[in-house]
């Protein structure tokens, strides 16, 4: 098939020819025409922005006004074949249909398409043209995928394809359907077969490269790219889509140029801006990061994101901090029944309430780092009670929420163990030797720089001498000693568990096994051990095989203390069988990448329903 590809030069023909080698050039689902489609087996995938609506909106506008010089005249009908009166009919709903879905009345359009189908199956067979009937169902799809019914948009698609399998639009937005349900592998299938018929159609070659990401197939992703921009080197959105293919790679500076690209293309780009200041702050290059996000604020306040769906169900406005830690909402917020205005917040800025609060039902704090936004925080949390909404993680409250705090505040909980901490600020004076007196004796301890996560400069110590050596290396920033409790479990690996807590749930997310006490699941070999596989798998579905009733009871006096609407714990279970909490926030990341354990899809999806379920609640005013 990658011969169909002849007129593109260069690169199109590597990346032709690597996905005809990956079998995606087949036709994909060989028993269409038998009344059902079987697709290949998926694997877990992400999304991507589907450029259904902006590319094939106008076509179907297009095909509304030529549907004007075609309908037939009432006065007419009667003299017309009983085929011609039938099909007449029929095209009459067809017309309506896209009349009212140009005007954005999609209920209507739905109504219309309907009627027009059912018309058409109580005709005798050949009185209606293939071709309308496929239309009919074409365009219900794409009235429905518009509307966030991806289910029936699906069944509609393939009904149209079963008619008239020559449909490109229809086989791209099947494949845009199968994009925004989690299953990319599908959806490259779909592309690949419009592409045979129409080697040119941009919204597949586009889309595509959003498929390929998904399914982290970022050479070939690249290379389409690449060859779009030859094609077009002045569209903005293709340079702004390779800088984020860039910045999953981890070529940061590359990611940057393209963004700048794009931002010189497109001035009025304020969301490449955005990325500008945030690759930048990832670089240190401080001074450029703050100029960015102040004009990024200053083109857009609101980074808007539309739902899934229109209507969108409701409107909610995210609170964040450019220069804190904040609740990663890349999944969270993925495919969402709600539109999102995002608010960046400085310390050094004002804004005001009424016109932020227009049309918002809920506001999501997503600043979630109490060290990092000391700063910011009280003034998230002025604005929100200005706003006089529903608030999602109180910002007061996460400013109880520093690893010292959280410290104090879990302390005496019976069946809970819970490290003492102790914070060593920059330029104090006090000796390690001073800072150990407050720890029990022959205490190990862990160091680490405040506001930081994850096992970057965090090690343990033995000794004094060790302390003042690791305190040493960072003499500008303030360290958390914490004392060190050994979870090692009995067969000698250590364990630690994720628990996310959604609106009084309380959700497995991860088992991380590892032989070191400095445990986190991407850096663990988990992938080559299945029966660390099997353990976690088995923990996810039932988390009570290890947590008994004690467990739980600790767990819910620990969310009656923090006090947030969505937060994480990292634990573990001493020998004793005591809870040993680690740490407790709103920061912890939540994603869908986990193609090395699919087992997780369906708890991780389960943390994702609980998110928006709890949205759908506050936004109806509940609590």
């Amino acid at each position: 098939m990658a011969s169909r590809f002849a007129p593109y030069p260069g690169p199109q023909s590597r990346v032709a020819a690597a996905l005809s080698v990956a079998g995606y050039f087949r036709f994909p689902f060989p028993d269409m025409y038998r009344g059902k489609f079987i697709g290949s087996t998926i694997q877990k995938g992400g999304g991507g922005r589907s450029l259904f609506t902006k590319n094939l909106h106008r076509q179907f506008v297009a095909v509304a006004r030529k549907f004007r010089c075609v309908m037939v005249v009432p006065a007419l009908v009667a003299r017309l074949p009983d085929a011609e009166i039938a099909d007449g009919h029929i095209l009459r709903q067809l017309h309506l249909g896209l009349e009212y879905y140009a005007a954005g009345r999609l209920g209507e359009a739905i109504d219309a398409y309907q009627h027009g189908l059912a018309a058409a199956a109580k005709e005798a067979p050949g009185l209606v043209p293939i071709e309308t009937v496929a239309k009919l169902h074409a365009n219900l799809g794409n009235a429905c995928m518009v509307r966030g019914d991806l289910e029936f948009a699906a069944e509609n698609y393939k009904a149209a394809l079963r008619l008239s399998p020559h449909l490109t639009a229809c086989w791209c937005n099947l494949g845009n359907v199968r994009l925004k349900t989690g299953k990319p592998a599908e959806a490259i299938a779909l592309y690949a077969q419009a592409l045979t018929l129409n080697p040119a159609h941009w919204p597949s070659r586009t889309n595509l490269v959003h498929a390929l990401m998904a399914t982290r197939q970022h050479l070939l992703a690249r290379a389409l790219l690449a060859e779009l921009i030859g094609e077009r080197p002045q569209d903005a959105q293709l340079h702004h889509q390779l800088g984020k293919l860039l910045f999953e790679l981890n070529e940061l500076q590359a990611a940057l140029e393209c963004f700048r690209k794009a931002a010189v293309l497109n001035p009025g780009d304020a969301d490449a801006i955005y990325w500008i200041g945030g690759i930048c702050q990832q670089l240190g290059e401080t001074e450029a990061a703050e100029a960015a996000y102040a004009r990024a604020a200053q083109l857009q306040p609101l980074i808007r994101r539309p739902a899934a769906k229109f209507p969108a169900d409701f409107r909610i406005l995210a609170l964040y901090a450019p220069f804190a830690g904040n609740l990663p909402t890349g999944y969270l917020f993925k495919d969402a029944d709600y539109d999102t205005d995002t608010l960046a917040l400085f310390d050094s800025s004002e804004y005001g309430a009424e016109f932020l609060k227009q049309d918002v039902q809920v506001v999501v704090n997503l600043i979630s780092d109490a060290d990092q936004a000391d700063l910011v925080l009280p003034l998230a949390a002025d604005l929100a009670a200005r706003l006089g909404k529903p608030v999602v993680n109180d910002p007061l409250k996460i400013g109880r929420t520093t690893r010292d705090a959280v410290a104090d505040l879990l302390q005496a909980i019976p069946g809970c163990r819970i490290a003492k901490v102790a914070r060593r600020k920059a330029g104090s004076g006090l000796a390690a030797a001073t800072l150990l007196a407050a720890f029990p004796p022959s205490s190990t301890i862990l160091a680490r720089p405040v506001g930081t996560h994850g096992g970057d400069d965090f090690e343990k110590t033995e000794s004094v001498a060790e302390l003042e050596a690791l305190l040493a290396q960072r003499p500008d920033c303030d360290h958390y000693l914490i004392e060190y409790i050994d979870y090692r479990s009995t067969d000698g690996y250590f364990r630690k568990y994720r628990f996310i807590f959604v609106d009084g749930e309380i959700l497995p997310y991860h088992l991380a096994i590892g032989d070191g006490w400095k445990v986190h699941h991407d850096s663990t070999d988990m992938a080559d051990h299945p029966w660390m596989q099997r353990e976690e798998e088995a923990f996810l579905g039932d988390p009570t095989t290890v947590f008994n009733p004690s467990h739980y009871r600790v767990m819910r006096e620990i969310q009656q203390r923090i006090g947030l609407d969505y937060f994480g714990i990292d634990c573990g279970l001493d020998v004793c069988g005591n809870l040993v909490v680690f740490e407790a926030n709103a920061s912890m990341l939540v994603h869908e990448q986990n193609q090395d354990f699919p087992y997780k899809a369906p708890f991780v999806l389960r943390i994702k329903s609980a998110f928006d379920a709890m949205l759908r609640k506050f936004a109806a005013g509940g609590r």
